[in-house]
């Protein structure tokens, strides 16, 4: 099993706007039905995106997948805005993590690691999801399924890395999560 390279890792992260990460095993991870009950019931994502359940995958799927991978990273970057109940600004800012996750990802893909991204949102690179029409997905490299589609508590991954969760105030702190193999 190849094992990052802490310090070349570090050295890396250094150049971009990283908050926090952590270097973890992703095999203590678990799914949680609840995330699950919420997507179906609260996101109009929902059965609409290759990102999202239930094109992802049952909950033990996905469980599994996230098992196959020997590490991860978790990590965080900031946003701010001028009204935090203002939702499109707020995901406005989602743009510039995603670009951030790309470029983190590409870092272990020329290292060398097989790669799994897990990120902020379902999917938006298509105006017309290929899910909607029964065909595969047309970009599925840069398509990064959400963190809690896969039924990942994020609060909880957090947590348990004693990492920052809410920053208080018009700050927005976006989590990726990339499994390594």
């Amino acid at each position: 099993m190849k094992i990052v390279d802490q310090d070349k890792f570090e050295e890396f992260i250094a150049q971009y706007p990283v908050f926090e990460y952590r270097l973890i095993d992703p095999k203590p991870l678990r799914t949680a039905r609840r995330v699950r009950i919420i997507c179906e019931k609260e996101c109009q994502r929902y059965h609409s995106s290759w990102a999202c359940p239930p094109a992802v995958g049952t909950l033990e799927e996905c469980e599994a997948k996230v098992h196959s991978y020997d590490q991860a990273v978790i990590f965080s970057s900031v946003a701010e805005v001028r009204d935090i109940l203002d939702f499109e600004a707020v995901l406005a800012t989602r743009r510039e993590h995603e670009k951030l996750t790309d470029s983190v990802a590409g870092f272990f893909a020329g290292e060398g690691f097989e790669t799994f991204t897990l990120s902020t949102e379902s999917c938006d690179i298509c105006p017309r999801c290929s899910w909607l029409d029964g065909e595969p997905c047309r970009f599925p490299q840069r398509m990064h399924p959400c963190i809690e589609s896969y039924g990942l508590v994020v609060s909880e991954i957090v947590e348990s890395e004693k990492m920052e969760y809410d920053l208080g105030g018009n700050s927005i702190l976006w989590f990726s999560l990339i499994l390594l193999r």
